[in-house]
């Protein structure tokens, strides 16, 4: 049996479990401050006098408002000077004063009226002719700001929003790196339950409780289990498998503390791996070891990519997305969202920079037989990368020797 997978119980496993020490402070008023600061000089870099965020993962970034997007328009409008504007349904006026963590005017409509009117003569106030819009605001938005003000010319809010959030601060490191610490305790334990017959839908509900245990925010904030042959496809299959011995397990899942997500990946076998589970267990921690390895600040996002593909040719697999073989990018940015800009493909040329950070997971796909993923997050440093979390060491002691 594969050291750390099988043997233990559930209550077992949750009966062990407590919030997890040392979690960091949340992100203070003074952070929140120069993000702001940091944002205006982009706008104005790009020829805009002003900038809009829609709910989502970057107001919250901007503002601490954690709201998601509804049909309803909530909003930062962030002028060049003065201060922002918060546009927001009178309804939700408490609620609102209850999560913003900046100062702020508060701008409030009423349901019959049309915020987008309520938006055009904020910018008039504050004589912006050209409005940098947040790419992830619907289109709806930005039509109706056409309707209401004709003469208004937007432009894409891409480079403000990703030059302030791909970078992450000291502050913004350490709750990842505590949202991950969670996260991988969960997997080792989760790896712990697993019995013959064990359901994938049961896994997952002992995860979301363990995560929620340790001191996750609200649990899991995804979960996927896989066994056997629904680890060839990179999210799964439909239905509920039941494992086997002799299965391979995949098991893809994270948390967030703050709005800071945690997405690591762990990938072994339920009893004696076999010769051909452990050779291509053995290329995909070859290839996530170099993609590591070839990270410097300066170096294009792409490189990364390339180096991982590099190392699975030289085994025989791909090339390309070639079956078998790495079916998608090496890795993506992760922090507020899950999946954020830059990310390690061909063609995303950003150069790396000491805070950024991101997921490395060159998945090995073998159709119609099954699929290996490690999964683990580095951030970008002055001379390198480091580990949030130290990837697993081998199939034969996939959560080490303790």
């Amino acid at each position: 049996m594969t050291l750390g997978v099988g043997g233990s119980t559930m209550d077992a496993q949750l009966a062990g479990l407590s919030p997890r020490p040392g979690r960091p402070p949340a992100i203070t008023v003074t952070e929140y401050e120069a993000r702001l600061e940091k944002a205006r000089r982009l706008t104005a870099a790009l020829g805009a006098q002003a900038l809009l965020v829609g709910a989502g993962t970057s107001l919250r970034y901007f503002t601490g408002v954690p709201w998601g997007a509804t049909e309803r328009l909530v909003a930062l409008l962030l002028p060049l000077r003065g201060r922002p504007i918060m546009i927001c349904p009178g309804f939700e006026l408490g609620s609102l004063q209850a999560d913003l963590k900046i100062e702020a005017d508060i701008r409030l409509w009423q349901e019959h009226e049309d915020p987008a009117a309520l938006v055009a003569r904020a910018l008039s106030e504050v004589g912006a002719d050209t409005l940098a819009l947040d790419p992830a605001a619907p289109f709806l938005l930005f039509s109706a700001l056409g309707k209401v003000a004709p003469s208004l010319k937007a432009t894409d809010a891409t480079p403000v929003i990703d030059g302030c959030r791909g970078v992450k601060s000291p502050a913004e490191l350490a709750l990842m790196r505590y949202a991950k610490a969670i996260t991988l305790d969960v997997h080792r334990r989760a790896g712990a339950i697993l019995a013959a017959g064990i359901t994938a839908s049961a896994v997952k509900r002992f995860i979301d409780t363990a995560h929620r245990a340790a001191g996750a925010d609200g649990g899991s904030s995804f979960c996927a289990v896989q066994f056997g042959l629904a680890t060839a496809y990179p999210h799964g299959l439909p239905g509920d498998q039941a494992l086997e011995e002799g299965d391979l397990v995949l098991i893809d899942t994270g948390c967030q503390v703050e709005g800071y997500n945690a997405d690591i990946t762990r990938t072994y076998a339920f009893g004696e791996p076999g010769d051909e589970h452990r050779r291509i267990w053995d290329i995909e921690h070859e290839a996530q070891a170099a993609a590591f390895a070839a990270v410097r600040p300066g170096v294009p996002c792409e490189v990364i990519d390339q180096t991982a593909r590099q190392v699975l040719e030289r085994h025989g697999l791909g090339p390309d997305y070639a079956l078998p073989g790495l079916p998608h990018r090496t890795g993506h940015g992760i922090g507020l969202s899950i999946h954020e800009g830059p990310y390690l493909v061909r063609g995303d040329r950003t150069p790396l920079a000491p805070g950024m950070c991101f997921s490395n997971e060159p998945m090995i796909v073998l159709p119609d037989r099954f699929g290996v993923r490690l999964e683990d997050h580095f951030h970008v440093t002055e001379d390198g990368a480091a580990w949030f979390t130290q990837p697993s060491p081998s199939i034969d002691a996939p959560f080490g020797e303790a």
